[in-house]
């Protein structure tokens, strides 16, 4: 190993020793699931709260029966938050967010379909952003399964 090489590992191990204690902390790690959900949260209950305004987005999207599918995202987006934050069955809610995610890009971003300009460009920036929501949460299964069996 060069000098060089020494000294950048010593000051990437000095570095990552110094934020280790913040960003290892529970505190963080929580409100990183906060964030991460942040989305879901907002929706099922703004869907919870406003079922005329969740059934209409379902048919908004061609999902019918409306009313079974807005139960259902509801539940999915509650629930599966409620197992990211409370870390019980972490895993398995990350993964039931992360497939949902991806299918309703899917569904309501298909910006190839749009022709070009403004809108198209939103809607291209907003499928890319759900990739990465879908990757995080991916990231988070992984991390879980690998972290605890016993979940």
């Amino acid at each position: 190993m060069t000098p060089a090489m020494t000294q950048a590992s010593t000051f990437s191990g000095r570095l990552a020793a110094t934020a280790r204690p913040v960003f290892g902390s529970q505190a963080v790690r929580l409100v990183a699931y906060l964030g991460l959900c942040a989305a879901y949260l907002q929706g099922g209950l703004v869907k919870l709260t406003d079922f005329p305004g969740a059934l209409g987005e379902m048919a908004h999207f061609g999902l019918s029966p409306a009313p079974l599918f807005a139960v259902l995202v509801i539940a999915l987006e509650l629930g599966a938050s409620a197992m990211i934050i409370t870390g019980r069955l972490r895993w398995l809610g990350a993964l039931a967010l992360a497939a949902f995610t991806l299918l309703a890009t899917f569904v309501a971003l298909r910006f190839w379909e749009l022709p070009a300009g403004q809108e198209r460009f939103m809607a291209a920036n907003s499928f890319f952003e759900h990739l990465g929501l879908v990757g995080g949460f991916l990231f988070v299964a992984w991390h879980d399964l690998g972290e605890r069996h016993d979940r």
